[in-house]
């Protein structure tokens, strides 16, 4: 693309995250199924649809979060024989689909569709031997996707008291990223782009170039932004904050007025795993009979109000054409936006457009297939707007502003009011405790020498403060969705450091049931305790 007819940026960042669930005790977990989801329906989907780029030889340039705990997941071999296990119980769901289908001109083509897809995946997972994380830094490094990281277990920084405890779960991220990806990591997502006082210095400590915030965490800041919010600013730290576009995330992300309602798209509700009689789709869903999504969904949206009964079926070509004509008023939009934008600009305007990875494909199942046509119609010749990364952005314009940025996060009401609820308040005064005793213990016994059995006990202890500081524990008793398994991860995780603590201090620590939560919480092998010294 010819930089002299570019007039504007477009920085789209996906976030892909899920907390850390592994349960090794379990032969089958209900909650591990949203890893197993998230692989069929986004991580290998997009996968697919970015090497067709590649292969077309589109250029492109994406911009993807992947945190720690995704990324652990996706590498552990006890989860990747499951998610193959998984893969393979669809493939033998679509022929049993087939045959009930067999002769139905309007569902027959769908699940012959499903299956033919399935087995595609399948057949791409096996082709990269499981290892999603690798299929994704091999695309990095060939120059299509900047992967930057997140904080440790997604911790929601402004709800993190201690200073050590905030910075231990950048440290520990940043070490993992270099463990995953070999390199550096230039950038990095806060957790809920949860953005407090202080958090920059910590970023600036550990070299990390830029993050994201949401408007309001740039539009608000100490002096206001002399180029508002389609351009980054410098914190007093010097570290660089992007700030969400407001118009083209609405166009995706809004219920009301955004592209994945439309009626012609598939309905991510309407499931053959809620449908089938429960003696017939039985072996393809919980061994308890507690039915759960499939991926074979045969109904569209249809309509804003239309209940699930009265759906209509999906027309895979339909909404194909509605998703090329969708990133094509997407892209055209942000022409719009940029031509406007560089008349008040003393240079190119950023529009930084970011999503959650799990929208495309999950919830919004042409996703992917929106995505990958946004970036052929950008690389069209003449296009005034590129695909860009913030590091791009910054080299070109290395100066800007420097201004302190609002408290603030891209939660419902902008700010804490998610994290910080009636529902879950009561962590927090567990936490900030579990918080303080970390620093303590860390201080205490670095200057001590160790036995191996005193060493793991720490580093075992870092582990499950991490793991109860997710932000995914809040949010779910926020949104009443699997309350008891977030209250019973959250307690466990307390329970056990507690545990350790006790014994660590006593001086009888038992070996036996250590090695059993070092195997179940096995995050972050080689963590140091130090780090919250």
């Amino acid at each position: 693309m010819a930089l002299s007819t570019v007039r504007g940026d477009l920085v789209v960042v996906l976030h892909a995250h899920l907390p850390f669930v592994r349960h090794p005790e379990h032969a089958y977990h209900l909650e591990e199924n949203w890893l197993y989801e998230a692989i069929a329906a986004t991580y290998l989907p997009l996968l697919e649809m970015l090497r067709s780029l590649v292969r077309e030889g589109v250029p492109f340039r994406l911009t993807l979060s992947m945190s720690p705990t995704l990324c652990t997941m996706l590498r552990d071999d006890l989860l990747k024989m499951r998610a193959a296990a998984y893969l393979d119980r669809l493939l033998r769901l679509g022929e049993q689909e087939q045959r009930r289908t067999a002769g139905d001109a309007t569902f027959g083509p769908l699940a012959r569709f499903y299956s033919e897809r399935f087995s595609r995946l399948k057949a791409l997972y096996d082709e990269i031997h499981g290892d999603i994380v690798g299929a994704y830094a091999a695309l990095q490094d060939a120059g299509h996707l900047e992967i930057i990281t997140v904080a440790a277990t997604h911790g929601y920084l402004p709800v993190i008291r201690e200073p050590s405890a905030r910075r231990a779960q950048l440290q520990v991220a940043v070490r993992h990223y270099r463990d995953c990806f070999g390199r550096y990591p230039r950038g990095i997502w806060l957790p809920e782009c949860g953005y407090a006082d202080g958090v920059d210095q910590l970023l600036a400590d550990l070299d990390l170039r830029y993050f994201f915030m949401d408007a309001h965490g740039i539009t608000h800041a100490r002096p206001r932004p002399p180029l508002g919010l389609h351009a980054p600013i410098f914190t007093p730290s010097g570290v660089a904050a992007f700030g969400r576009d407001l118009e083209s995330s609405k166009q995706v992300w809004s219920a009301q007025e955004g592209y994945p309602g439309d009626g012609c798209y598939r309905d991510f509700y309407r499931d053959v795993g809620f449908d089938r009689p429960l003696e017939e789709i039985g072996p393809f869903i919980h061994p308890d009979g507690i039915r759960v999504h499939t991926g074979y969904k045969y109904y569209r949206v249809t309509g804003p109000h239309v209940d699930l009964a009265d759906k209509q079926p999906y027309d895979p070509a339909a909404a194909q054409a509605r998703a090329l004509e969708h990133a094509r008023n997407f892209v055209f939009n942000r022409k719009q936006q940029v031509e406007w934008l560089a008349q008040q600009m003393d240079r190119r305007p950023v529009i930084v457009s970011p999503y959650d990875a799990e929208l495309f494909g999950h919830w919004w199942f042409e996703g992917p297939d929106f995505l990958g046509h946004v970036c052929r119609e950008v690389a069209q010749p003449g296009s005034t707007i590129r695909l860009s990364t913030a590091d791009e952005y910054l080299r070109d314009y290395p100066v800007n502003a420097v201004c302190e940025p609002s408290p603030s996060s891209w939660g419902d009401g902008g700010y804490s009011a998610v994290w910080i609820d009636g529902s879950n308040d009561w962590i927090y005064r567990h936490v900030h405790r579990a918080e303080v005793v970390m620093q303590r213990l860390a201080e205490r016994f670095q200057r001590e020498p160790l036995n191996d059995l005193q060493r793991r006990a720490l580093n075992q202890m870092a582990r499950e403060l991490l793991l109860a500081q997710s932000s995914d524990w809040a949010f779910i008793m926020k949104a009443g969705t699997a309350v008891r398994y977030a209250v019973d991860r959250l307690k466990s995780h307390l329970s056990r450091f507690r545990r350790l603590q006790r014994e660590l201090e006593s001086g009888q620590i038992d070996a036996a049931w250590l090695a059993d939560v070092e195997s179940r919480d096995n995050i972050f092998p080689d963590i140091d305790f130090r780090v919250y010294a």
